[in-house]
């Protein structure tokens, strides 16, 4: 499998299997419900490696969660509520809708707060070989002692000097590695330079290199990470001399046509509102169609195409199982193995009419349950009767109320030449 990496800006083919494999995907910060572009990268994450144990690798995915943060801060300030109260009921919130997408949970999922000893003793090492300086019980990251610093993200000056200005700082491009406490703070940790807590881009390279060592494989997470968090990874762990990611798997962002939106979703894009609305399998058919390294649009329209793509997915369990052509299983495999490339894996599903490997690739993704034929309960199979005895009469309006009955029971009735068919709605 040869996957694109940011860093050199081309493909990089994995070793062979078992590997190992070590994946580490920078998580949600926690104080409000999630995005639903915060999906895209556990989604993939979980995929990966998901394929790569079905074609016999061993694979550890680490997912964290950032549940310290500037935005954890001023969330609770504006709430009213104590910032670890806050955090620990967003955290709910993440697994709560994570765990609806049906994928299963990473192999660990660190928190920052619980890797407060690493992050110091990260932080310490780094001042100890003059890495870092301590200004004021705030520690920052030197730049210019990294001579590599802007290699991954292609930064501009301009921007680097953006992070976080501070009359503290010896160079305007440092960063916080350790921040003291504020007023507005009302949760901080002991340090060698005063109580505080750490700056994000300190807590991945730290839970990173505790789980999964100073070198491992995959290193994932959105684009708009690239600059400044990934970047400020890679400098903490390469200035101590640490290998840390083999391969940077940024995957694209969703562009949002809000205006589309307005009728389903109300404009409010949480994960939670979206698999409410729509259902899991329609979120991760969309989440199949796109590349995933590229932008994808996401609105009303998309979701509606992803949701007739789930149905017809779903019809050819419906109908007879049709031995695929030899070497099919091959060219599914060859997809995902090119740069995970869903979209053409996907389109190789939708030649199949061969229940078996069909049901092998949606396992891969999650979407098994396309393949279980669900009979209507005989209250439903009712309702349908009646539904279809009032259009034989032509009596439209009560087939129409009849119609919404049905779909406020979760079904929805398809006509067809010999009848109708009864379709559970998710």
């Amino acid at each position: 499998m040869r996957l694109y990496d940011s860093l050199t800006r081309g493909l990089v083919e994995l070793p062979p299997s078992p590997g190992p494999i070590r994946i580490y995907v920078c998580g949600s910060t926690v104080y409000q419900r999630i995005h639903v572009g915060n999906s895209r990268p556990f989604v993939l994450g979980m995929w990966v490696r998901n394929w790569l144990r079905h074609t016999g690798y061993e694979v550890t995915f680490v997912h964290n969660i950032t549940d310290v943060d500037d935005k954890v801060y001023a969330e609770a300030v504006e709430q009213g509520v104590p910032s670890r109260q806050l955090s620990e009921r967003a955290t709910a919130w993440f697994f709560e809708d994570t765990n609806d997408l049906g994928l299963g949970r990473p192999d660990l999922e660190p928190r920052a707060t619980e890797t407060i000893p690493e992050i110091v003793q990260f932080i310490q090492e780094l001042v100890d070989g003059e890495k870092a300086y301590v200004a004021n019980g705030d520690v920052y990251f030197s730049v210019a002692r990294f001579p590599e610093y802007g290699r991954l993200s292609g930064a501009r000056l301009e921007e680097m000097i953006s992070q976080e200005t501070s009359d503290l700082k010896q160079d305007q491009r440092d960063f916080a590695l350790w921040k003291s406490q504020k007023p507005h703070e009302d949760a901080a940790w002991d340090s060698p330079w005063g109580p505080g807590r750490p700056g994000w881009h300190i807590e991945c390279s730290a839970m990173a290199e505790k789980f999964l060592g100073p070198e491992f494989e995959i290193h994932g997470g959105g684009n708009d990470l690239r600059f400044p968090h990934h970047e400020n990874e890679l400098a903490q762990s390469a200035s101590l001399g640490h290998a840390f990611a083999k391969i940077w798997m940024h995957n694209g962002m969703l562009e949002l046509d809000q205006a589309k939106m307005s009728k389903s979703l109300g404009n409010v894009v949480t994960l939670r509102n979206v698999l409410d609305v729509w259902g899991r399998e329609s979120l991760l058919v969309f989440h199949l169609s796109g590349a995933w390294s590229k932008p994808v649009d996401f609105d009303d329209d998309v979701m509606q195409q992803a949701s007739a793509r789930a149905d017809r997915l779903r019809d050819v369990f419906r109908g007879i199982h049709q031995p695929a052509p030899a070497g099919s299983w091959e060219r599914f495999s060859d997809a995902l193995d090119d740069d995970f490339n869903t979209p053409a894996a996907l389109a190789v599903m939708h030649e199949w009419r061969d229940h078996e490997l069909l049901r092998r690739a949606l396992g891969v993704f999650g979407l098994k349950s396309l393949a279980e034929n669900d009979e209507a309960p005989p209250e439903v199979a009712a309702l349908a009767q009646r539904r279809q005895a009032a259009r034989e009469v032509r009596d439209f309006e009560e087939a129409d109320r009849l119609r919404a009955e049905l779909v406020e029971a979760g079904w929805e009735m398809r006509d067809e030449t010999n009848g109708h068919r009864l379709v559970r709605l998710r």
